[in-house]
């Protein structure tokens, strides 16, 4: 998997996503540590306000970038939010007052709302071939699963020699570091776009192109079934570890380890597991795995510790991160393969920002049903959502899904330039191509005759 960094661009831009996500990495610990200081007992309501100012960042902004991304070279996009994000971090250990954290929390997050989608839409460009896209979306996988685990002992080791407002130093560095490598990369010039309407409804043309597409859509609905899930993990494991099982708070961070390192190995073996296999059967499979693991678990905290309750906690939190990863991460292909070139960067925009749409609704369901009602219906109602929004995803997406789709024209006159290899039928011209939602396809046809992918 590590032969695709061979290629100089790509790993030029790769290693600047790992240094900003270390960055990230310690901008979190010490955003929790600047929160204690200044509000005391209520540093978790200040976090929980930064959280939701981060999911509703993402969301706002990821589709106005997409609908602007081809305006403004991608190059310099992607450095501009560098050092945006790099001039944030630098303000907040100078900060005094709660209202201006969430001011600096939003321009960071907006700033990587912009950044993650314009880099996910590049990467398609610098490696064209197939497999090393797929291995380049399982390094990227493998990237956030790393950084999760060890940013927060990096953090402990610094943490041992200098005071927290060291480690925004250490996050503006790694922006920086991230800008001067993006700075340094010649970049493939992106398709031309022959722009139509205004912002509102460029940046609405995301959305649609996946809620049009059916493939798309079933993405989305396993957006949701990995949102339940990992939103039981995120949220409801201190309470699992601390007062289900009564273990250490130094079990929590091996729970999340767990579920980690089931989504690390999944990462690794996907390469292999998808030349054998579609997207949509590793994806699928992986979607109803969830709500299994999570019935499982609903079991587990139904009932009182046992000797096995800890390694079955474990074993459970692995399958869930593994569960995730396969569901997750052949996106990226899945996008590639049903998108025109020219718009990747608004199907990526629009995918990340409904996705964290996603999040931000499982986050505070799987927060408030646990206050009140515990963590076994929370397990349980989580996991109905998973299951779903699983079955919605293996409705939607056909079983038999053909890469050339024969469809008719309408709408277009006959000496339009789009038609020059169709042929007169009933109610238009018709021809087949590789179908994809855009100027020229505005639905997705009702009858889809032709060859597979």
């Amino acid at each position: 998997m590590l032969s695709v960094l061979r290629n100089g661009t790509y790993r030029r831009l790769f290693t600047a996503q790992v240094v900003a996500l270390v960055g990230t990495g310690l901008a979190t610990v010490a955003l929790s540590l600047l929160a204690y200081d200044l509000a005391g007992d209520d540093a978790s309501a200040v976090l929980g306000t930064a959280l939701a100012i981060k999911m509703i960042a993402y969301v706002t902004i990821a589709p106005v970038i997409g609908a602007l991304a081809d305006r403004i070279p991608r190059r310099s996009l992607m450095t501009a939010m560098d050092l945006t994000r790099a001039g944030a971090a630098a303000v907040l250990p100078f900060v005094t007052e709660i209202w201006q954290i969430h001011v600096m929390v939003f321009l960071l997050q907006a700033a990587s709302a912009a950044f993650t989608p314009t880099f996910q839409a590049t990467v398609p460009a610098i490696l064209p071939a197939e497999r090393d896209y797929t291995r380049a979306l399982s390094m990227t996988r493998l990237a956030y699963d790393l950084e999760s685990l060890f940013s927060p002992v990096l953090a402990a080791a610094l943490l041992s020699l200098v005071s927290h407002d060291w480690l925004f130093a250490g996050t503006t560095a790694g922006f920086l570091a991230s800008a001067a490598l993006v700075v340094a990369t010649a970049l493939p010039a992106p398709a031309p776009v022959e722009r139509t309407g205004g912002l509102r409804t460029r940046a609405a043309f995301g959305t649609r192109l996946l809620w049009a597409t059916p493939r798309l859509r079933a993405l989305l609905a396993l957006d949701l079934a990995v949102a339940a899930a990992g939103a039981v993990v995120f949220v409801n494991t201190v309470s699992l570890v601390r007062d289900h099982l009564d273990r250490p708070g130094g079990a929590v961070p091996l729970a999340l380890g767990a579920y980690g390192a089931g989504s690390m190995l999944t990462a690794l073996l996907l390469p292999r597991l998808l030349q054998r296999s579609t997207d949509r059967a590793v994806m699928l499979r992986a979607g109803f795995a969830l709500p299994v693991a999570l019935a499982a678990g609903a079991a587990l905290t139904a009932t009182g510790p046992r000797a096995w309750s800890w390694p079955a906690l474990l074993a459970l939190w692995a399958a869930i991160g593994a569960a995730c990863s396969a569901a997750l991460t052949p996106g990226g292909r899945v996008i590639r393969r049903s998108t025109a070139e020219a718009d990747l960067p608004a199907a990526f925009a629009a995918r990340f920002s409904l996705s964290h749409g996603c999040w931000l609704l499982t986050y505070p369901l799987a927060g408030w049903l646990a206050a009140g009602m515990g963590t076994t219906p929370t397990v349980m109602v989580l996991g109905a959502v998973a299951l779903g929004a699983a079955t919605a995803a293996a409705m939607i997406w056909p079983a038999r899904d053909p890469y050339r789709l024969e469809h008719l024209h309408p709408d277009l006159p006959p000496g339009h330039p789009h038609l020059a290899d169709a042929h007169p039928a009933t109610g238009g011209r018709q021809h087949g191509h590789h179908y994809v939602i855009d100027r020229h396809h505005h639905r997705w046809p009702r009858k889809t005759p032709g060859r597979s992918a």
